[in-house]
Parts: structure tokens; C-alpha cells; sequence
């Protein structure tokens, strides 16, 4: 089964982690983007976005979303990246949009799956304040910093592909910081990058067993001795001598 632990391995053989962004659309062009990090410094390797003609989405409902997989596909094994993020589905759309675009998202998704690749979802919000440090950012805003972060030395054309890019980043943040605080991963523990070994859950230790952190804990809250409230004085703290 493939997991972000198997994703990590693979990137720290490698020394780098490689994302594949997408951002499907209902109706306009999808945005792609490939972009490698070796946890200092992103380095931007293609994007651009697939516009479908019109005479081409009249041939057959699923023209457009074969053309959308081929493409797909087509990235993977160019690139080989790691693992896909795709943007999820804004909730504030109308029900035909959100059903169009669920259906060009299913399609990502069988792509990743073919082709054996972790998929992370991100909302539109989240991408926005991961990247622009602004969860309603509009699209020139995101341009810019997707600019300023991959080093570009023009603004991204289109938007779309602008966007896909960002999602890529916002993966690139979140892999980073749960390799760095060894956050929990699925399994309910957290893993440490550096030692390999499973962090347990921390429960409260019995009163016969006390740890040295423990002992250590209470040691600093007797050093520092919080005043009591009453009404005419507010609470005073102490410094240990």
C-alpha cells in the first residue's frame, strides 16, 4: 500500500521530493505543474494548462476528460514525481459546475492511481493561505507569490496553471512541516524522520512511576510560584532564587 511514509523514503533516496500540482476545472483549462525541493529551495520543472476546444468536448461527454487523462498520465512518466496534490471542490459552487468538475477530478485521481502515486486534496482556502499567507487571495496575488517562491522570472500564464503550481507548494509546506515536527501520521502516532521510530501517544504516567521529564516539570513549577488573587492585588510571579 502506498503511504507518505514510502513517499518520504523514496524522496530522501532521491534527495529531493517531487510534486505533481493540478488544478481541474469544470469548464476552463486544467492547470499542471511539476516542482521538485530538497527541503531548502524549490526548483520549478514545467506547467502550463490544457485548454479543451470547443468542437472537441462536442464529440463525445468523455472527450475532454480522456484528453485530461492521456495528459495526465503523459506527466507521470516524464516527470515520475512522488506523489499528485489536487485542489478539492469549492463548496460555494452551483450543482452542475461541482458535478463537472468532481468528474474531471475522478479522472486525476485514476490517473494517480494507474500510475501508483499518493494523492493529497487541499481546499482552495487552504492553498491561498499556505502560499499568499491569505485564504482569499485572488488570483493575481497568487501569481506573484508563486513567482516570488519558485524564482520565476515572469509571472505564470495562465492563471490556471498559476494555481496548480500553488497547490504543489502548499503540499511542499505541509511535507515539510510533518517531517519536521514529526507530526502524527495515519496511524495515530507520530514518526521522527531522524531516528525512525514510532512516537507513542503520551498518557499520564502512574504515581509510582515517575519519569525525569516528569520530575524535571514539577521542579519548574516550584521554581516559579504564582501569587494568590484576592481583590486588591492582582497575581504576582516570583523569581527562583
Amino acid at each position: 500500500m502506498l503511504t507518505d511514509k514510502r513517499v518520504a523514503a523514496a524522496a530522501r533516496k532521491e534527495n529531493c521530493l517531487r510534486v505533481l500540482g493540478v488544478d481541474p476545472a469544470a469548464a476552463g483549462p486544467t492547470g499542471y505543474g511539476v516542482i521538485e525541493s530538497d527541503g531548502r529551495n524549490c526548483r520549478l520543472l514545467h506547467y502550463g494548462a490544457l485548454r479543451i476546444a470547443p468542437q472537441r468536448r462536442k464529440e463525445s461527454l468523455g472527450a475532454a476528460l480522456q484528453d485530461v487523462h492521456e495528459l495526465l498520465c503523459k506527466l507521470i512518466a516524464d516527470f515520475s514525481p512522488h506523489v499528485l496534490a489536487v485542489e478539492g471542490i469549492f463548496s460555494a459552487l452551483n450543482v452542475r459546475t461541482a458535478l463537472q468538475l468532481a468528474e474531471v477530478r475522478g479522472v486525476v485521481l485514476l490517473a494517480a492511481a494507474q500510475n501508483s502515486l499518493l494523492v493529497h486534496s487541499y481546499s482552495p482556502r487552504e492553498v491561498k493561505a499556505s502560499v499568499a499567507g491569505y485564504g482569499n487571495a485572488d488570483k493575481r496575488q497568487m501569481q506573484i507569490m508563486v513567482r516570488a517562491l519558485l524564482r520565476m522570472e515572469e509571472i505564470p500564464e495562465p492563471a490556471d496553471a498559476a494555481d496548480a503550481l500553488a497547490v504543489a507548494l502548499c503540499h511542499l509546506q505541509a511535507h515539510q512541516t510533518s517531517v519536521r515536527f514529526a507530526l502524527p501520521d495515519a496511524n495515530g502516532g507520530a514518526k521522527s524522520e531522524s531516528s525512525g521510530r514510532k512516537i507513542a501517544s503520551r498518557s499520564k504516567p502512574p504515581n509510582s512511576a515517575i519519569s525525569n521529564e516528569d520530575a524535571g516539570a514539577g521542579a519548574l513549577r516550584d521554581a516559579v510560584r504564582i501569587g494568590e488573587r484576592n481583590a486588591n492585588a492582582t497575581p504576582r510571579i516570583l523569581n527562583p532564587r
